[in-house]
Formats: C-alpha cells, structure tokens, sequence
C-alpha cells in the first residue's frame, strides 16, 4: 500500500476545494490501495519546506464536508515555477521527500502554470524510472487549458460576472435624464472566456452590457469611442464590460498606455487599470459621467454565486483523478468532453499534459462578432449549462461558515 498526496496551486477559484474534496475522499474510499491522504501546504513549495498534513481527521471531524463549499484555496496556494532543467538539484530532492512519505500518487490542482509542475514532475520520473504516478486535475477561472472542453471554476466565477453585470446596469439605468457609461474590467489577460460570460447578464436583446471587449481580437480605441458614442443614442446608461488584457493587437496592453506594469515570478504581466484607462478615455473624448469597475478576486472567490454544476465537477474531477492514477496512468491531466449541448452531457477522460503546459485555448473568433464588441449565441450556448444550480453553503450567525486551517 501507498500514500497519496495533493497540493493546489495558483489562483484560487470557488470550487477549488471541490476537487480538493474529490481527491480526498476518493483517496479514502480505496482502501485496499492508498493508506493515507496528504496535503501539502503551500503547494509544491511547501512540501519542499515539508509543510504537510494528514487529510484523514477532516473527514473523521466533519471538515472535510465544509471543505467542499468554501471558496479559495484550503492547503494554500503557491506561484513556485520548478527549473526548466531535470538535471537541477531539486528533483531529487523531491523524490527523496516523496519516498519518504511512501508517496505513490501526486495529484496537482491548478491551471497552465500547475500543469507545467505535472509534466516536469512525470519526466524526471520517467527518466529515474519511479513508478510515483502524477496526475493535474484542471482549475482556472480563466477557461484557458487546452485538451478540455471547460475547467473547474470557470463555471461559477461566469455565474458571478453575469449576475453582477447584471445588477450593475440595473444599478445603472435608475437615473435617465442623463448619459453615462459604466466600464467593467473582468479578469482574462490573454483569453476573453470570463468576459464573454457577461453576455448571460442581458434580459433581452440590446440590453445591458451593449458593449463586449475580450483581448483575442484587436482593440482600437478610435473605434471604441466611435461605437460608446453611437450606443449612448439609444442606450443612455451604457455597460460596456472589458477584459482586462484587451490590447492593440501588437503587444501592448491598453493598460500600459496609462503606467507601467510588473511582472510575476512567472514572467507575466501584472495586469491593472484597463477600465480606469478608459473611463478617462471617454470622459475626454466625449465629456460625460462615467465610472470604471474593477471585479478583482471577488469575481474567483464568491461562493455566494456558487454553480451546482461546476462544483459537482470539480469533486468528479478530484474522484477521476484518483481512480486514473490508481489504473496506472501519469502525466496525465482529468479532461472534460462534451457529448451534448440539450441536454448537457459530460464524460471524463485523461489528457497528454505534455500537450497542455505552457498552451493557452482563447474564445473563438467566430464566437466574437460586430467587428469585435459583441459574442455570439454559439457562446450563449456552450456557456449556459456550466452555471446552472445554486449550492447551500453552511451559513452561522447570517454569515457563510467556511473552513480554515488553525
């Protein structure tokens, strides 16, 4: 028998936790194969440092159960990037601690970044030849993994953005004697899948949000101005919703026309002030009220706005997880393949995570239309099934009852 062992990594989401729980409990249930459950602190990083626990008292004590509904990352997080090189001294390091712990299955939650972990991880396994199994199980808001029809936490931060857009331009639209506009900013730095998702908002056709910008297609400020100007005709209190990685097709972010940006360990740009840039923008150009907002972590870390659907697949994805590393597979990524739109459909497979590291999967181009401010019905489609349901979260004393590590 065995150990397994689970870390998260990157950005949290709504449903992190409920692969987390997947993982977990699945791990349990086989008990003629796995002894114990691990969780590394801090991810990857952690475990260097040996910031581990046992998973089991949470499922003895009840934790585990509230687990499953609470928001951002229970084991913690980390943004640590393992060397290029598989001859770095760090790699054994790491086996040694794996074997220390009688590891025979590690299990990565995350996106693009994490991923690249699995597959660093899986080939000096390979070339050490250890037969320690590693398998990533997908979650980013940003909807961006390739080899995988949606991800785990996509599907509740889009339910976020459409029922706050939506209050935003009911919000906006009290006052009619004048005209104004109203910007969003959504997350996506190179994928536009979360700002699509703000299409869900409209009631009707023509509503609120008129105006949809996402970063696969050129922006053109002249033209954006252009068509703020013609919508405020017919739409006085205008919501236009704007990733914020909406660029000018050439390398440069819109909000790099306004201050300088860092960049993160990763070498990414530290993205912010897109919709302040163009709330400017339209207050010079056309001298009107208007006000930028900027969603930030709520829209990945909401549990009020929770979809049924996304966290039943996170914890399928954590419990498949399992059940493929148990059955020999590594390397490997949990993927989700679409059978059917109507009714929604869904199987879960494994996926070459050799093939999705260091990949980006964008909206595409056909799904973006009116010279690139609108999305299409075909999005409208894809993305409806993936908010459906609400979850009942624990609440004590009118608040949310998360769980925490003490």
């Amino acid at each position: 028998m065995k150990n397994i062992i689970v870390g998260q990594s990157g950005g949290p989401t709504a449903v992190i936790n409920g692969s987390l729980y997947g993982v977990v409990t699945e791990g349990l249930r086989q008990t003629d194969a796995i002894e114990t459950v691990f969780g590394m602190i801090n991810g990857i990083e952690g475990f260097l440092n040996d910031q581990v626990i046992d998973m089991r008292p949470l499922s003895e004590n009840g934790e585990l159960e509230r687990i499953r509904t609470t928001p951002g990352a229970y084991l913690g997080s980390c943004r640590y990037k393992l060397p290029e090189d598989l001859t770095d001294a760090v790699y054994p390091q790491l086996f040694e601690k794996f074997s220390d712990r009688n590891i025979g299955c590690f299990f990565y939650i995350g996106g693009n970044d994490s991923m690249d972990t699995v597959s660093k991880l899986s080939r000096y396994a390979a070339s050490i030849q250890s037969d320690i199994r590693f398998i990533g199980i997908p979650k980013t808001i940003d909807n961006d993994l390739v080899e995988t029809d949606h991800t785990p936490g996509f599907g509740s931060a889009a339910k976020y953005v459409a029922s706050t857009v939506r209050e935003i331009a009911i919000d906006a639209s009290v006052y009619d004697n004048k005209k104004s506009v109203t910007i969003v900013e959504i997350m996506g730095r190179h994928a536009g899948w979360l700002t699509a998702a703000s299409v869900l908002a409209r009631k009707f056709e023509k509503d609120n949000p008129v105006l949809i910008y996402l970063p696969e297609v050129a922006f053109d400020q002249d033209a954006f101005i252009e068509k703020v100007s013609t919508a405020l005709e017919t739409t006085p209190n205008l919501v236009v919703c704007i990733s914020e990685g909406i660029n000018d097709g050439n390398g440069t972010f819109v909000c790099e026309y306004a201050s300088d940006v860092g960049v993160d360990n990763f070498g990414h740009k530290m993205l912010t002030g897109s919709g302040k840039y163009l709330e400017n923008l339209v207050k010079e150009r056309l001298g009107i009220k208007v006000r930028s907002v900027e969603l930030n972590v709520s829209q990945r870390c909401s549990s009020a706005c929770l979809s049924a659907a996304d966290l039943d697949e996170a914890v399928c994805a954590g419990t498949y997880g399992v059940q493929a590393a148990l059955l020999g597979e590594t390397g490997k990524m949990v993927s989700f393949q679409r059978t059917n739109d109507n009714p929604y459909k869904l199987t879960y497979t494994t996926a070459d995570v050799n093939n999705i590291c260091n990949k980006e999967k964008g909206v595409p181009l056909s799904w973006i239309t009116n010279d690139g401010s609108d999305i299409s019905e075909d999005f409208i489609r894809y993305a409806l099934p993936l908010i459906q349901g609400n979850v009942e979260v624990p609440f004590e004393n009118g608040l949310p009852a998360f769980a925490f590590r003490r």
